[in-house]
């Protein structure tokens, strides 16, 4: 019997019984139990040493990888995680939510808490967000978001930055901007001549309509004119010549209560007063748009075009008030 057989260690085949003839040297049981023990080690040795790093997987983090915020979260139809970039200055707290809810259908509910439990509104931006500790909040669970702190820049570097910045601000305006805007005149140019050709033959057309639509509600006024005339001609002769006064009193009265019952009616059905140019107004639009469909003269491809060149125009006049600004800074310069 091998006495390597009966060590805790790891076993293995004793040579006795592969080679019977070969016998090896004896060895008492101690430097059998010592051999063991320098081969295979002590029993604490084969204990389990493990240490993880990996976060739990029902746990947010935040990192920072190329200066941009990565959140890391677990999907919770999917069972896997995550990552999302966030960029601070541009991403808000709903445009967030939304991409949670694109990723993962099964997101229902979202809401971002401060620590308090105070909900914050989706418009922040998530560089406001980032700075303190929050919980969010998917489909009715409460996740504590823990942010990792920045490390704050030194008044002097901070300075050294701003400075920076504006020597880069001001060199760019200095070879870009005066280049920048005279492109930029020139297109709106272009483009304000483009629109003045196309509204040319519209314009002209809409001349004739409005001449048109013109003359006949001016015709449809002088007609009330007469009409009206007629009538207090028709009172006077029925008053005086066939009828006495005492018989055409209740005549004029009911005739009166009835034009007030039209002016009424019209008040109803066009939602506006009753004054001689809104009756005018309303008459030559009417009669603008009969006859635009007629020549088929689409109005509001022509409002479209006029509204076009209105913002061209005010934008070339806001490029040349920037031109002439300049322009007198150089002089002042050199003076």
């Amino acid at each position: 019997m091998c006495w390597l057989r009966k060590s805790r260690c790891v076993p293995f085949i004793c040579t006795c019984h592969l080679f019977p003839s070969v016998e090896p040297p004896p060895l008492s049981r101690k430097a059998l139990q010592g051999l063991c023990v320098k081969l295979c080690g002590t029993l604490k040795d084969h204990q389990p040493r493990l240490s993880s790093t990996v976060a739990p997987p029902d746990e947010i983090t935040i990192n920072y990888r190329h200066g941009l915020p990565l959140i890391t979260l677990t999907l919770p139809s999917r069972k896997e995680r995550c990552q999302f970039v966030v960029k601070p200055m541009l991403s808000t707290v709903g445009s967030f939510l939304q991409d949670l809810r694109d990723e993962d259908k099964g997101v229902k509910s979202t809401a971002v808490l401060t620590a308090d439990g105070s909900e914050i509104p989706a418009s922040t931006l998530m560089g406001i967000l980032l700075m303190n500790d929050f919980k969010l909040v998917i489909n009715k669970i409460t996740y504590d978001v823990r942010c990792p702190k920045k490390e704050k820049l030194s008044c002097e570097h901070t300075a050294e930055m701003e400075n920076v910045k504006s020597l880069v601000h001001r060199l760019f305006t200095a070879l870009h901007s005066e280049e920048f805007q005279k492109r930029r005149e020139r297109r709106l140019l272009e483009k304000i001549d483009q629109l003045t050709g196309r509204l040319q033959p519209l314009e002209q057309m809409k001349a004739r309509i409005e001449a048109r639509s013109e003359a006949k509600t001016s015709g449809l006024l002088w007609a009330g004119l007469a009409l009206l005339s007629a009538q207090a001609g028709a009172m006077a002769w029925l008053t005086w010549w066939v009828y006495s006064w005492d018989i055409m009193e209740p005549v004029t009265y009911f005739i009166t209560f009835a034009n007030s019952m039209v002016f009424f009616a019209y008040f109803i059905v066009t939602r506006q007063d009753y004054t001689y140019s809104a009756v005018k107004r309303r008459q030559f639009l009417h009669f603008f748009h009969k006859k635009s469909k007629q020549q088929q003269f689409d109005v509001a491809q022509y409002n479209q075009l006029k509204e076009e060149l209105a913002k061209a125009n005010e934008s070339l006049g806001q490029v040349r008030h920037s031109l002439c600004l300049r322009m007198r800074e150089e002089l002042k310069e050199k003076n």
